[in-house]
């Protein structure tokens, strides 16, 4: 027979798997389906030791108790492939995972162009596919691409994971477009390939990552003796490194380390060097010496690896802060790097700065929007005609208090949704918010070349500038120098409008 039973190492239970199934193979497992296909069986090809078994019954114990088993913990289900089990394959001895199946939506639909000349069809969504222009230009279906909205929307979910598992005290050690699997179409991610975590002075990695994604001091010491207090090994710092590699890649499909200088003749040594010792970011404002070779580039590289047609500041000012922190500031000094809670917040308040391109044939289809310039999406160049609603959030901390600027805007367009995160600046759209916090309070139309403010469910709005309540149900116009009060509670906001004309 082809089903294998298996007990768990830690409770009673029992799971099968299918040894004639195959759900995949890597470098260090061997993964099959259970007849049911509700989870999968990870068998290790190595033998466990003492420490790696301890390891991995903390994984599916202790910090598994610490993400799931707390309030919210429902909601990082389909954030983590995190193993649920431990157990011994009886007739060879390994030691195996239980991990519960990716969703649906990670595995590829449609496949590659050409009669899926890759043949992806079926398989999981592994983030390079997405996170390179080539990648998707040469290879992926176009029903597979999505939009730069969900690459923003999954960017979040990465973040988030990443921050709870910082703030678990957990490194992931081998953060990379291989650990992450990313969905374009829903804006979903998930981390997989956990057993691998990090915890300061009890667990040291097993792998120092992924190339590409490594630390520069990971790689400058990479050469010294295990034992020697200069070696650097993955940590909750060099994920952060990780991080903003991932983000970079996954908003302009190029990679920010990988410029034209080349420091050694021999390919492995360059590679050690350009990404360790001697890492300079491709866009470093005064250091051009690392800057890509337009006239080595494939065409289905461009215009991405183009970097003055879309340099990184067209992400918008919160992002390309943190990407001047991560890789300017704190490329060789990680105590500078942005942490995963910078990059959540700044991804979500680069939401609100988006605009959908008026170019029915843009391949992102959304841009940040710019309007310190003629504004124009950066992908291809579309400009923006006619008038825009630009909300500028106030905020106070006691009701005597003066409203001050929150740093945070919001551009408007039709059937765009106001939010209580919008209404009140202590709430923030992450795992903790309630069902009620999660509904749209209001939403904005354009009728006839006239923007509108629809009140659904706010019970106190107020136009400051005209004295007027506008009560549910009713709308108000927009117009330049409009200020409207959400919520006259302490921490409520106060939005003032701005008109910007982009013809």
């Amino acid at each position: 027979m082809s089903i294998v039973k298996v007990k768990s190492l830690t409770t009673s239970k029992e799971y099968q798997f299918d040894h004639k199934k195959p759900a995949g193979t890597g470098a260090m497992k061997e993964v099959f389906f259970s007849p049911d296909r509700s989870y999968v069986v990870a068998i290790f090809k190595q033998k466990q030791d003492a420490n790696s078994m301890d390891r991995l019954k903390s994984i599916v114990g202790l910090y598994r108790e610490k993400i799931f088993n707390q309030p919210g913990g429902d909601y990082w289900e389909n954030l983590y492939c995190w193993p649920t089990d431990l157990v011994e394959v009886p007739s060879t001895k390994q030691t195996a995972l239980i991990c519960p199946i990716y969703p649906k939506v990670f595995f590829f639909e449609f496949g590659s162009q050409n009669n899926d000349m890759c043949g992806i069809k079926g398989k999981d969504k592994e983030g390079l596919w997405f996170a390179s222009a080539h990648h998707q230009q040469r290879f992926l279906d176009e029903r597979e691409r999505g939009n730069w909205r969900n690459y923003l929307s999954f960017c979040i979910k990465i973040a988030r994971t990443v921050r709870r598992m910082h703030a678990a005290g957990l490194a992931h050690s081998d953060l990379s477009f291989r650990n992450v699997l990313v969905d374009p179409i829903t804006g979903s991610a998930a981390m997989i390939d956990i057993d691998g975590l990090v915890v300061p002075q009890k667990y040291p990695p097993d792998v120092i990552g992924t190339p590409g994604f490594i630390a520069p001091e990971v790689l400058r010491t990479i050469n010294l003796p295990i034992k020697d207090k200069s070696r650097i090994f993955p940590s909750i710092e060099t994920d952060r490194h990780a991080l903003a590699v991932l983000i970079y890649m996954y908003l302009l499909y190029r990679h920010p380390l990988r410029g034209g200088k080349i420091h050694d003749p021999e390919p492995a040594r360059d590679e050690e060097l350009s990404m360790g010792e001697k890492a300079v970011f491709i866009e470093h404002p005064n250091d051009r010496t690392n800057r890509p070779i337009i006239a080595n580039a494939r065409p289905t590289d461009l215009p991405f690896a183009d970097i003055q047609k879309i340099p990184y500041t067209c992400t918008g000012p919160y992002l390309s802060e943190l990407f001047r922190k991560a890789f300017i500031d704190g490329l060789h000094h990680p105590n500078l790097r942005p942490t995963a809670n910078d990059w959540e917040t700044a991804l979500v308040k680069t939401v609100d700065l988006i605009q959908p391109c008026k170019n029915p044939k843009c391949s992102q289809k959304w841009y940040v929007f710019d309007n310190s310039t003629k504004p124009k999406c950066p992908f291809c160049g579309t400009p923006y005609s006619g008038l825009l609603p630009v909300l500028n959030l106030y905020s106070r901390r006691r009701n005597s208090d003066p409203f001050k600027p929150d740093n945070h805007r919001i551009m408007v367009y039709t059937d765009q949704y106001l939010y209580p995160w919008h209404v009140n600046r202590l709430i923030a759209p992450n795992e903790r918010l309630s069902p009620e916090q999660k509904k749209p309070v209001g939403y904005f139309v354009q009728h006839q070349g006239i923007w509108w403010f629809v009140n659904q469910t706010l019970p106190a709005l107020k136009d400051v500038t005209n004295k007027k309540d506008i009560p549910p149900g009713a709308k108000v116009e927009l117009v330049d120098g409009l200020q409207l009060l959400l919520s006259p509670e302490e921490n409520g906001r106060l939005v003032q409008v701005q008109m910007v004309r982009g013809d």
